[in-house]
Order: structure tokens, then sequence, then C-alpha cells
């Protein structure tokens, strides 16, 4: 018999935004069961069950081992996986991962998230300009000043040291800044002379000269330059991420800001059956009405929600800037930047820094206009609470003019909502079915010893408020942001629970626990809530008869074991539509399901 967790707040809002279409088989046989088992459903009354039986990638019976078997029979080909008592759950679902353009970055890029200091960037950078040739680029990508032991950025002075004849582009791990070497600031004819573009920065020494980081849109003077990379490259990299979320239990991403050589990558591994996982897509929308046009032409051109590629590669709309980095202070804020937690940043004008729209703020509401009434859903990026704020109101605004119930506008990152967004959030979930955050706890952790002296004591209380969410009906979805983050969900679903920073430069919860949760509503928001924002969840999310086999099955009980033992989890098999896809080496599961 399937045992019942107690019910509160958050299984009233799924209670509430229940009903479904599934997919049931045309009989009732099975093909695949998978028996002693903890399995955590994730269901509207958060369910566990024993087993659950397969047929054609579909789930058909959930209960226990004995209700199972029964309902299976004797099936001719019947396959038998025994968890052997292991945790099984919903294959994980990313909301928010750049994976296809951070796959390729991984084989093709010098990797520095884990560079504890700029001599080992130095180094690693120098190693691969033993491979190029004279006048080659050498990219890399991930180095975070917080993880330094000089807490500084990487400078083009710094590498200069090693690079005298190629030009470098370093890129930030939270992708809204970088570092380029005197040779790359050349050719992109940077001097003290050159202003700073619309929505952008030229960092510069007290004398005015170009230090080589570069921030938003100023980064497109050097990065406009770097030659583009191939779609057999493209192919290359998203092939390579897709093990890797295979064997972290995940099935499902969101890879929002792609470009047409995105889509031409996931379509023609989809098409050769290479596509294993669910990937669902927001265009670059950029920051004009002519590129906004653009990218709603690109949307025509193929499959709209609710039609899909076999389920596995979905067009769920179109990604916009409000803002900019809470890393890079650039993110649109009422009260000042600060450095160190205490010191106020300013401006080369000697103004408080309080950051800028990326995007102008009347032409962003004219292009949300533009894409809601062409029935198409936007994904905006909003990190200050400013931006936030203008965000929502936009969404109320086009909504209130033009009601359709069901585009699911989101709030990517939503780091700092204000009393009064949240209020709005909840208004436009309840009434038009929009205005999801789509958050990264995982931000706390990875940057968030770079993120706790920017915004300081009396915001770091009120980052990524999850609890105050909670509170008020609003749901959310999880996700990495990666490459700005490791991609394992595991880590995001332990920030939810954990906000703890990776050094503790600032104490190790400087953000707090009020706005923590527990690890249902963790797990919860990297699966059926995260489904919702795919638009997939009447069909993955949730282990429930009718829906998709997208199951993952760990070493560890998430709902038992202590909170510092999630991030470690292990993952054990991976299951998309029924199909195993990753099976760990040494793994104590035993069975035919391969």
């Amino acid at each position: 018999m399937i045992r019942k967790i107690r019910l509160g707040l958050w299984a009233f809002l799924l209670l509430s935004l229940a009903g479904s279409q599934r997919l049931y088989p045309q009989n009732s046989s099975a093909d695949l069961v998978l028996i002693h088992g903890h399995i955590l459903t994730v269901d509207a009354n958060d369910s566990v069950a024993e087993a659950l039986a397969i047929q054609h990638g579909v789930i058909v019976k959930v209960g226990s081992d004995a209700e199972v078997l029964k309902f299976a029979g004797k099936s001719p080909g019947l396959r038998i996986i025994d968890l052997r008592g292991y945790t099984a759950t919903p294959g994980l679902i990313d909301t928010h991962a750049h994976i296809a353009e951070g796959g390729e970055n991984e084989l093709y890029s010098v990797q520095l998230s884990n560079a504890a200091s700029i001599e080992v960037i130095l180094d690693r950078v120098k190693a691969k300009i033993r491979q190029a040739k004279p006048g080659e680029w050498v990219t890399g990508a991930g180095w975070d000043e917080g993880k330094l032991a000089e807490h500084r950025y990487v400078t083009a002075a710094d590498l200069d040291t090693v690079s005298p004849n190629n030009p470098v582009w370093l890129e930030h791990t939270t992708g809204h800044y970088g570092a380029a070497n005197s040779m790359a600031l050349k050719m992109a004819r940077i001097t003290t002379a050159t202003a700073d573009p619309e929505a952008g920065t030229i960092d510069r020494d007290p004398q005015g000269n170009a230090t080589g980081v570069l921030k938003e849109s100023a980064m497109g003077l050097v990065t406009q330059l770097v030659p583009p990379i191939t779609l057999e490259q493209m192919r290359n990299g998203i092939l390579h991420i897709e093990e890797v979320l295979h064997s972290e239990g995940m099935t499902a991403v969101k890879d929002p800001l792609i470009d047409q050589i995105q889509w031409d990558a996931y379509k023609s591994l989809l098409d050769e059956g290479k596509l294993k996982e669910r990937i669902c897509v927001l265009w670059s929308a950029g920051s004009s009405m002519a590129s906004a046009q653009k990218a709603l032409n690109e949307i025509n051109s193929v499959r709209r929600i609710p039609q899909t590629y076999q389920d596995r590669l979905l067009s769920c709309g179109v990604k916009m800037f409000m803002d900019g980095s809470g890393g890079a202070r650039t993110g649109w804020v009422y009260d000042n930047w600060l450095r160190n937690g205490t010191t106020p940043d300013m401006t080369r004008a000697g103004a408080p820094n309080r950051g800028y729209p990326r995007t102008d703020p009347e032409i962003y509401q004219q292009m949300v206009r533009l894409f809601h009434e062409n029935k198409v859903t936007v994904g905006t990026h909003a990190v200050g609470d400013r931006a936030m704020d203008w965000v929502v109101d936009t969404y109320a605004l086009v909504e209130k003019a033009h009601p359709l119930r069901g585009l699911r506008h989101s709030i990517i990152h939503a780091n700092l909502p204000t009393a009064h967004a949240l209020d709005v959030i909840a208004e436009l979930q309840k009434k038009y079915d929009a205005g999801y955050p789509e958050m990264q706890a995982e931000f706390l952790w990875w940057i968030g010893d770079n993120y706790a002296g920017n915004y300081g004591p009396k915001r770091n209380q009120n980052l990524i408020p999850l609890k105050a969410m909670l509170r008020r009906g609003i749901l959310w979805s999880g996700g990495s942001d990666y490459s700005v983050t490791p991609v394992p969900a595991r880590y995001g679903i332990w920030a939810s629970v954990a906000r703890e920073t990776a050094k503790g430069t600032y104490g190790a919860n400087p953000f707090g626990i009020a706005e923590a949760v527990d690890i249902h509503i963790a797990l919860r928001s990297y699966t059926a809530w995260g489904a919702r924002q795919m638009f997939l969840e009447n069909k993955i999310g949730s282990l429930e008869e009718g829906k998709r086999a997208d199951i993952a099955v760990w070493d560890r009980d998430l709902y038992s074991v202590p909170s510092n033992q999630i991030k470690d989890m292990k993952c054990l098999m991976t299951l998309l539509d029924g199909e195993v896809v990753y099976h760990a080496e040494g793994s104590p599961l035993k069975g035919s399901g391969q």
C-alpha cells in the first residue's frame, strides 16, 4: 500500500492546480517493473510506494510490491529491476541551464570553475596557449574572484604575462563579465578614449586605462571577434553534457537564450535518435524591437507549444534581459551595491552604483507586448529588486490589456523580490497562470561569497526568499544557471534547504535560514513544479500512473538523511521513457532493466 506524508501548504497548492491528461497505454500489461524500492512519487499527496510498472515508457501502476507484481502478471518479456530498498524519485528537472553552450565550453575552452588563485588561472591559460598557433584565440570560463586567494578580478596585466601572441578572453562564472588580455583589447580597439557602451561597463584603473574586465554589453566589443563555434562542436557539447545529466538523475532541462545553431544541433540529434533528454528552449529576444521580431520569426518557423517534437524538444518561448548581475554589481537595484559588505560601490563618475537596465524599460514593455499578443511565453532575467518590480508590473499590464491565461511568463533568477513584486506574482499566478519565478538557490552556495559582499547584510536575509513565496502560495521552479554554477540539481536541492556559502567568507550562513524550505518542497521545485514550466506537467514531474517513466534512483533517502548529505548523494540509475540511460559502475541495483 502507498504510504502518505502529511499535507502542508504546498500540497494544497498542488491540489488547486490538479487536473491533467495522462498517457495511458491501450492495455494494462507491463514490460518493466521496479520493485523493492522506496519510491518518492512527488504526487499531490507526496505518496511513497514500493514498486511501479511501466509499459512502452509510461507508468501504468504504482503501489506495493504485491500490487504491482500482481498487475504485471507473467507478461511475455517482462523485465524486473530490483531496487533493493534504494530511493527513486522522478527524474530531476532544471528550468534554467545553458547546457548546449556549457557542454561545448567544457570540451573546447579552458575550465576555471575550480581555480583557487590567479596563478592557477594563468597556468591553465599558458597550457592552452602551448596547443594554439600564434594569433589563435584562447577562451576560458568559470573564474570567480570570490574563490580566488587574491579576492580580485583577473586583469589584462595578469594575462599578458603568459599570452603575448594570442588574444585571450576568460568569461566570469556569472557570464555577465570577463577578462581580456591586451592583445584582445587592441583588436577590439578599446582605449582610454573608448566610451562605455549602452548598458555596459569597461572597468578602468584610477588613470582611466582599461583593466581588461568588461561587463554586460561591453563584453561584446571583444566576444564579437571570437570565431564562432561550429555545428559539430555544438552537437559534441550537447552529447557530452547529456552524459553528465544522466549520471546526475536529470532528465529534463530548459535551455534559455538559444540561437539557430543550438536549435539545429538539438534537432539533428533528435532526428538521429541521440537526444536522450527533454529539452525546452527559450530563444534569444535581444534588446530591441528588431531583435524581438527576428525571434518571433524563428519561433514561428518551428512547432509551437503545445506541439512538441516527441516530447523531447520543445520551443517554449523567448528570453529577455531587464538587468545584469549580482556578481558584477550591474543588477538594477533601489539601494547602492556594496563592496565587501559595507563600502558603497561607486560609478566612474563618482555616483552611487545602483546598476542599470540592460534593456530600455519602455522598449522592454513593447517587446513583451509583442510576444504576449502573439501568444509567446516570455522569460525575463531580473536579479535586482527594481528590475523585478518593472518586470512583474509589465506582465500585469499586458495581461490586463490582453488576458491570455496559461502562457506562464517567468521571472528568471528573481533574486531580490520586493513585497510588491511578491504580491503581483501571487496575483499573476492565480489569475493568469503566469509570473513564475525560475530560481537558483545554488547561487547562495557557488557564488554566495561574492553575493554576500555585494548585496550586503540588510539584503542578504531576503535573497532568494523561498519561504516568503511559499507563504503567499507562489510556485517556483529550481535551476542551476549552468555553467554559472555546476549542473547537478542535487546542489540546488541542498542549497534550498541549507543556504550555505562555499567558502564562508562572510560566515557560513550570511543569508540566514529563515527563507529555507524543507526537503519535500525543495525536491518538488526540481520535479513537479519544474515540469509546469516546461509545459509537461501532465507527462513528467511525478511518478504517477499515466505519466512518462522518467526516474532517478539514489544511494540515500532524501527525506530522511541529514540535510548536509543531500549535496553528496549519488545517482545509481536513470531512466528516460522507461529506458535505462545511465547505470552507475558498481551499482548494487539488480535486474534486467537494460
